[in-house]
């Protein structure tokens, strides 16, 4: 045990992590339980997480109204105030409607997709001649089709685009823990 202030090292963290690594597994289990029924149920899981996000913005529109209510002067409180009003209609919209708002996000996401895969070639440009430049054109490439599929099949893409991005994200998070509880269960 080190003393307040004194710096820790990570083999110690390692340490006290290896009696818990049955709960490590068993949380990298669940999220890729989770990451399985966001594939299995991908139009639910587009439609709750369009849902959530609503809320949040609903929650976090109503902080940022109270905050510019505090606000010292006029043009500080209109930005606060309109900022979270905007949070808030944007949040409400997602809750009724998030069919709709699946559609906007699904949208945008292929737009910067696309715009990411073009950023990604110019930069390729950029490198010299190598491997890694050609790794680089690969990411770019494989991003711009990634959005141009999402755009061109869109709108009906909207129904599972996001929940197979959060499934894909979950399976792989949840077997990254997994992973690292076999990791520190081997060296006991």
């Amino acid at each position: 045990m080190t003393a307040i202030g004194e710096p820790h090292s990570l083999g110690q963290a390692i340490h006290r992590l290896r009696a818990k690594w049955g709960a490590i597994l068993a949380f990298g289990l669940l999220l890729m339980l989770l990451g399985a029924a966001s594939l299995a149920f991908v139009l639910f899981s587009t439609l709750a997480m369009v849902t959530l996000n609503g809320v949040l913005l609903v929650v976090a529109g109503a902080a940022e109204i109270g905050v510019g209510m505090h606000a010292r002067s006029w043009g500080r409180f209109f930005l606060w105030v309109a900022g979270g009003v905007l949070y808030v209609l944007a949040g409400v919209f997602c809750i009724f409607d998030p069919a709709a708002a699946s559609a906007i996000l699904t949208l945008m996401i292929g737009a910067g997709l696309i715009a990411a895969g073009v950023v990604r070639a110019y930069l390729a440009f950029q490198l010299p001649a190598s491997p890694r430049r050609s790794m680089v054109w690969l990411g770019s490439a494989v991003t711009f089709l990634l959005g141009l599929i999402i755009v061109i099949h869109w709108p009906m893409s909207s129904l599972y685009v996001l929940g197979t991005l959060l499934g894909v994200d979950l399976l792989f998070h949840g077997a990254g823990w997994v992973s690292f509880a076999v990791g520190l269960r081997a060296h006991r």
